[in-house]
């Protein structure tokens, strides 16, 4: 029987969840769906003058908010630093790793004198091989790998196919510093193999740290994950991604309005495919993702084509779910916070009902929320300038409009209101239009919104005769 699949996403807490990690734990999470298998979560929180609790939360937030769940608690590879240190120390028993004494100054001096001699300033092996009791007093030593000299190392990717590293550039890194505190290509390698890891996938940055991690796996007799390094994300221009492109925490795209479903669907669009399927349902994703799909080369990141699709899955949802996407979102959304000051149920009731109009506008959840604006506006409206110069120059029509209005009988709603103005525009010999255009200025404010007669019967009989009679004079 197969082993069973277990990636893992391994953020450091420096900062928030940005949109190049988010895809990283999409992949990871997909391929685990995929397979049956699981995802784990490790917070790389070694670096403890940079790491927070605060962007810790932040990161767990975003993942959560995506819908990205790992299995079991989170893994700090901080409180795991005596394990790291005894895999260390059991390197060294092993012969596989040395103590090293040099100071700073030395090391300084060994890497200009590799300089002035044309060579890359690496480690020489000084303390390779000599004995420790020629040890100076006083000074803490690292332990370094013993890094293979001859050969190369081959990686052999599923992204990227087998890269090979010749031995002579991976000189005898160090593992554990002079402090005790081991560094990040050790702890990493230690923390994946005890967690079990089979599968790892992350940036393509990290391909040469793969070649010196394989360098610990074999030295431990350990067996070495399967390997797929994606490539970055860069902007529409072919840059590297920066906070102008969209390099910025998931929570920003909270704030401006986007669905979770959305993003995941761009985020795995950007360097993995599936046929020429652009809009992808999260069982489609699960069902289709295979990491041998995703592109070698990098991927462009154009908030055009997000917010297109953003306003797709906007249109395919159903409406009770987008108005608890809605409802959920409020609070992070510029505009939200007057709408859910004054959200209770019958508003609720009205924007469901308004949902079907309000979305076909709207590509984003704040514009969702600019459409939805004038359910909770109090009378008298405040008027934009375009929808002034409506009602000022058609005050007759609204006051027979508002006339016809009154004498709606039976059930207010949207075709009972639209018929008696239909009739009465052509009564008049006038265009449909020239009737709902100052209408909808009264009723909303504006001259854009759902249809005038969806708008009519949102607002209700009271309210839209109310917004009417406040523009006439």
């Amino acid at each position: 029987m197969s082993e069973t699949v277990v990636t893992r996403f391994a953020p450091s807490p420096t900062g928030y969840l940005h949109i190049g990690g988010a895809r990283t734990a999409l992949f990871n999470w997909l391929y685990a769906r995929h397979t049956k298998g699981t995802m784990l979560l490790r917070i790389e929180d070694t670096d403890r003058e940079r790491s927070t609790d605060a962007a810790t939360e932040a990161i767990l937030d975003g993942l959560s908010w995506l819908g990205l769940h790992w299995e079991g608690e989170p893994i700090s590879q901080f409180e795991r630093a005596g394990r790291h240190r005894e895999v260390a120390e059991e390197l060294v028993r092993m012969g596989k790793a040395y103590y090293a004494y040099e100071t700073p100054a030395e090391l300084d001096a060994m890497r200009e004198k590799a300089r002035a001699e044309g060579r890359p300033p690496r480690y020489d092996g000084s303390w390779r091989d000599r004995d420790p009791s020629e040890a100076p007093v006083g000074v803490k030593p690292v332990i370094r790998i013993k890094a293979p000299r001859d050969g190369e190392t081959i990686v052999r990717d599923r992204v990227q196919g087998d890269v090979k590293f010749p031995n002579k550039d991976l000189d005898d890194f160090i593992i554990l510093r002079s402090d005790g505190v081991p560094t990040y290509m050790h702890a990493v390698v230690v923390d994946d193999h005890d967690m079990g890891v089979t599968h790892i996938i992350r940036g393509d940055d990290h391909l040469t740290n793969a070649a010196r991690q394989q360098v610990i796996y074999d030295a431990m007799g350990w067996d070495i994950p399967v390997m797929a390094h994606i490539p970055l994300i860069h902007g529409a221009d072919g840059a590297k991604l920066s906070k102008r492109h969209g390099a910025l925490g998931v929570d920003a795209y909270r704030a401006m309005g986007y669905l979770p479903a959305a993003l995941r669907n761009y985020l795995a669009r950007l360097g993995w495919s599936h046929g020429d399927d652009e809009v992808m349902s999260l069982d489609d994703m699960i069902r289709w993702f295979e990491i041998e799909d995703v592109n070698r080369g990098a991927a462009r990141f154009d908030f055009a084509k997000l917010e297109a699709l953003n306003g797709i899955h906007m249109r395919k949802m159903d409406d009770a779910e987008l108005l608890d996407d809605f409802i959920r979102t409020l609070p992070y959304l510029e505009n939200g916070k007057a709408i859910a000051d004054r959200l209770d149920e019958k508003t609720k009731a009205q924007l469901l009902a308004a949902m079907p109009g309000l979305k076909e506008r709207a590509k984003t959840l704040v514009e969702l929320a600019d459409g939805a604006a004038f359910l909770f506006a109090e009378r008298p409206l405040p008027v934009e300038e375009k929808a002034k110069a409506l009602l000022m120059g058609n005050q007759d029509v609204l006051r027979d409009a508002l006339d016809v209005l009154k004498a709606v009988e039976g059930e207010w709603n949207a075709a009972s209101a639209e018929a008696g103005i239909r009739s009465f525009a052509e009564a008049k010999g006038l265009k449909l239009g020239a009737v709902a255009q100052p209408l909808r200025a009264a009723l909303t404010g504006r001259t854009t919104s759902p249809g005038v007669f969806d708008v009519l019967a949102v607002l209700g009989r009271d309210e839209s005769l109310a917004r009417i009679a406040d523009q006439i004079d």
